[in-house]
């Protein structure tokens, strides 16, 4: 079987990228449950899909968007299209490959803190109607925080402070670092990696955890996107299970997912796969930006936190995102029930003009009256629908009426954060659209 196993891999390589042969069918051991399969088959037209598809990704690159990005799709548990385009950067040296792995930024936040809180309410462990300060002690005595619940702030409903740059707290006016956060050798006091010979102090977290405390609360109860506490929940996880965030989830979830890639801190794993470069940051690593984490919030946690931090390929997140699809279950295990999952993927607060789930997006409230340019994601995407988008230019979705995986990777951030065109142009939703578009026209 290994041997089979081998053949079949080299003949995906020798392929390339022609149309539906580039995804082979390997066994399903080899894979852990995600089937493969061709457009054709799930009554799809490939034909339609593969002209729209290249000529939004190719329009991308050349209006520099992104240097290379690749997509993955999903349908009835099968994988139908995986494909990647241009390159790492707009050298045109490294071409982007399908196992190369990626910065997710905050789709960290669906993916890392929000399946292991699942299955702790699941466990009943966490309530999502208890103020959060039942968890979070050090908000017990703070006046507009302690009635907080845990709800309201995944549904991005409890009026906290959208984000703080902590970067600020450990750089002079002059943009030098300071020593008594951040050393460039390793000691006792500093072992927190956040780049190469860039050392964190270990209890900066409890400065950053200070911070938000202190941090405004607005007194309206309407929607308002915040990542603060995601900074927070690592250390409510640690706390509530008495396992490392980390390994909580890889024990939990990544490993008998058999999601290998992903997880944390990748410049410290030696993967065989490339890692995708993001910025060339000028202010805090002075240097391109790659195996360790972008977002400098999580960067100053040591690489491993709830807002940002998770890096994968796009086959290993597609299979998490095919579990919550699932409603819970993967390749026969059951991870989370199905009525929690439910409950999360719903819309909370609809009647204050509020789409959030409990941390999850979804769609724009009257998102199928809308065209194109004006909907969030794609007008065709089912109300049921939800996912995530991240800061470097990634983006998942799935829809479970439509049973499909929408995985979408790129490093848009590349050379600079400034660079909006991944946006401006509407690439995901237009990417998106198509395979709703190919599903119609059989």
């Amino acid at each position: 079987m290994r041997y089979l196993i081998f053949i079949l891999f080299g003949l995906f390589l020798a392929r390339g990228h022609c149309q539906e042969d580039s995804v082979v069918p390997i066994a399903l051991e080899a894979d852990q449950g995600l089937r493969y399969g061709t457009l054709t088959n799930m009554g799809m037209d490939s034909t339609f899909i593969y002209s729209k598809v290249d000529s939004i990704m190719e329009n991308g690159i050349r209006n520099n968007a992104f240097p290379g990005a690749q997509l993955l799709i999903a349908k009835n548990s099968t994988v139908v299209f995986h494909k990647s385009y241009g390159y790492h950067t707009y050298d045109s040296i490294q071409a982007v490959a399908k196992d190369d792995i990626y910065d997710l930024a905050s789709v960290t936040k669906i993916i890392g803190p929000l399946p292991a809180i699942m299955k702790l309410v699941d466990e009943g462990k966490l309530k999502l109607d208890l103020p959060f300060s039942t968890y979070w002690k050090d908000w017990k005595n703070s006046k507009d925080k302690k009635d907080i619940t845990l709800r309201e702030i995944l549904a991005h409903q409890a009026g906290l402070t959208p984000y703080i740059v902590f970067l600020n707290k450990v750089t002079k006016k002059n943009g030098d670092l300071k020593r008594r956060f951040i050393r460039h050798e390793a000691n006792s006091r500093f072992n927190k990696q956040a780049y190469d010979q860039l050392f964190v102090k270990n209890n900066f977290n409890h400065k950053m955890y200070r911070i938000i405390k202190r941090s405004k609360v607005s007194e309206d109860k309407e929607y308002k996107y915040s990542g603060l506490t995601f900074l927070i929940f690592p250390k409510v996880i640690e706390l509530v299970t008495g396992t490392s965030y980390e390994t909580y989830l890889t024990t939990n979830f990544y490993s008998p997912l058999g999601a290998n890639t992903l997880g944390f801190r990748p410049k410290t794993k030696n993967f065989q796969n490339k890692i995708v470069p993001t910025e060339l940051d000028t202010l805090y690593r002075h240097t391109l930006t790659k195996g360790w984490v972008h977002d400098e919030n999580a960067s100053l946690l040591g690489g491993i936190s709830g807002n940002a931090g998770l890096f994968s390929t796009a086959t290993d997140l597609a299979k998490l995102m095919q579990m919550y699809l699932n409603y819970g279950s993967f390749n026969g295990k059951r991870y989370i029930s199905e009525s929690t999952l439910k409950e999360f993927i719903r819309v909370q607060y609809p009647e204050n003009e509020n789409r959030r789930g409990l941390g999850f997006d979804k769609p724009l409230l009257n998102n199928a009256e809308l065209s194109l340019s004006e909907a969030y994601p794609a007008p065709e995407t089912s109300a049921l629908s939800f996912g995530h988008s991240g800061f470097t230019g990634t983006f998942v979705w799935a829809d479970p009426k439509n049973q499909l995986v929408f995985i979408f990777l790129s490093n848009r951030v590349y050379p600079s954060r400034k660079n909006r065109n991944l946006y401006e142009m509407n690439i995901r939703g237009a990417l998106q659209q198509v395979f709703y578009q190919a599903s119609l026209l059989n």
